[in-house]
């Protein structure tokens, strides 16, 4: 993913340490020294972007109240990590977990990965009480019903660390759900179901505000770009992808590469000025605009941009908040399940749009091209072309089941295409998903799932489900052990629970 002015200020996870007075000064001072070692210890296992923050230790309800609800209240901080170093009387923590409202994981180690067995007394017995201190903190989580993530072992584990990273880009996830905006230029494609969904019910559950914008402000921002500063942005498309011929300077259509060029200056101020970090369009409605934008909905998508076509806020906003969770260098953009192959071999997915796929899982450089679109009755229009590398991933969707939101995923491999496509000038992917093409799609169908996707090929399966979790949403899970039997069933219990509990609308 390209560096963008999207871009924000570092952010944190809190480490608080619970401990009480009770123990001395002596004691305390050991339990602050050795919960620093830990956080230093669990930091080096720690990929996401951020710094994981050693917090004083906490020893009074005064104390908890305060650490928590600053955790709260800090811009920067994405979450909170507790351990109970000694015995930490779990009413001291009532209060402070009650303002909580960030995501929370609770680590469950001791400061000494084995036993001293031949020096062992009862100083060392009183430090390190973590066995049994975490566990009456815990009972209070679970009797106040608070969602969080719970990871067992040493800090230098490499299992421990990769469960706390995974959570932290869930975390960091969450931050931007949190403040998401999405700008819609036009409305939803008409008729069109799954695309559409309560917005208000959206900000509640995520926090995110869905806006709708004229697309002839966008068309009439693009009259408003210079010649001079488009040309400026198509020396750079000729400097970094591979520019077809006729749309180069001089080309007989190199003019049609221009206007592409006005319309991502246009749009990328748009949406700087408006805070906005997902967008749609709707080919439906394209106003005065010549073309349906695609180069630049493509290039806004490799900057961290969340984008879904003909309308589809809530694709958009899984996209953008799906970026955030991608480790730098992986991919993950909009996508739709186009058609099929059923065969000869494994039956595969070959997925595009019309025009709008990410840069960042392709295999190679990119083309530049332009061909007819044969949809929306405008101009030609611009558009890179490649196909996505071959690699482990999965596709995910978010829907509105009316009474709750639920977010599907499927596990897939990204493959090579059977045979060329010569005469499929877009960007595509074709994958097989598991556990087949027959029990995914008919699981996915049964779930309710979008024909729009987001595709990652780096964001990880178990921080998907820690979003999930921070969000308190429903997941449905497709991967090589479901069977169609075993995910009606999932799908009657989940039904009965969240519609028992749902706390979305």
């Amino acid at each position: 993913m390209k560096e963008s002015n999207m871009a924000a200020a570092p952010k944190e996870i809190w480490f608080l340490t619970g401990s009480q007075n009770l123990y001395g000064e002596e004691t305390l001072r050991q339990v602050a020294e050795q919960s620093q070692v830990v956080v230093d210890q669990l930091s080096t296992g720690v990929n996401a972007p951020l710094k994981i923050v050693w917090k004083p230790v906490v020893k009074t309800t005064e104390e908890i109240k305060a650490a928590l609800q600053g955790a709260t209240l800090a811009p920067e901080c994405v979450g909170v990590i507790t351990w109970m170093h000694t015995f930490s009387p779990a009413k001291m923590w009532i209060n402070g977990l009650d303002s909580l409202k960030k995501p929370l994981l609770h680590l469950h180690t001791q400061a000494g990965q084995s036993l001293p067995w031949a020096t062992i007394d009862m100083d060392f017995m009183n430090l390190n009480q973590a066995a049994h201190g975490d566990r009456e903190y815990a009972h209070i989580l679970s009797r106040m019903d608070i969602a969080r993530k719970v990871v067992v072992g040493f800090p230098t584990d490499a299992r421990v660390q990769q469960e706390v990273d995974s959570w932290a880009w869930a975390s960091l996830g969450w931050d931007k759900s949190q403040h998401l905006k999405v700008a819609r230029f036009g409305d939803n494609m008409r008729y069109v179901a799954v695309t559409d969904g309560d917005k208000v019910a959206a900000q509640i559950t995520f926090g995110m505000s869905i806006e709708q914008l004229s697309v002839n402000a966008l068309a009439d921002a693009v009259l408003g770009v210079s010649d001079a500063d488009a040309n400026k942005l198509c020396e750079v498309y000729q400097a970094e992808y591979e520019v077809a011929a006729e749309l180069c300077l001089g080309g007989a259509r190199h003019e049609s590469l221009q206007y592409s060029a006005k319309i991502e200056i246009a749009l990328r101020a748009i949406l700087e000025q408006g805070g906005y970090s997902a967008f749609t369009s709707n080919f439906e409605d394209l106003g005065t605009l010549r073309q349906l934008p695609g180069l630049a909905v493509q290039r806004l998508m490799a900057d961290g941009y969340g984008f879904a076509g003909e309308g589809d806020w809530k694709t958009a906003a899984l996209l953008a908040i799906t970026k955030s969770m991608t480790p730098q260098g992986g991919g993950t953009s909009f996508m739709e399940d186009y058609t099929y192959h059923f065969g000869p071999g494994t039956p595969k997915v070959l997925g595009a749009h019309m025009l709008e796929v990410c840069p960042s899982i392709s295999g190679q450089k990119p083309k530049i091209e332009i061909h007819p679109l044969g949809i929306g009755g405008k101009e030609d229009p611009v558009r890179m072309v490649f196909t996505a590398k071959p690699s482990a991933g999965r596709v995910l969707c978010l829907t509105d089941m009316g009474a709750r939101f639920r977010l599907i995923t499927n596990e897939i491999k990204i493959v090579e295409p059977t045979q060329d496509l010569p005469k499929l000038p877009v960007a595509r992917a074709v994958w097989e998903p598991e556990p087949s093409l027959a029990v995914s799609a008919e699981a996915w169908m049964l779930a309710g799932g979008s024909h729009h996707t987001v595709l990652t090929n780096s964001v990880s399966q178990e921080t998907l489900e820690d979003f999930a979790r921070i969000a308190g949403v429903e997941l449905v899970e497709i991967d090589s052990s479901t069977t169609s039997k075993g995910l009606r069933k999932e799908l009657q219990w989940s039904s009965a629970y969240h519609r028992l509990v749902n706390r979305n609308v």
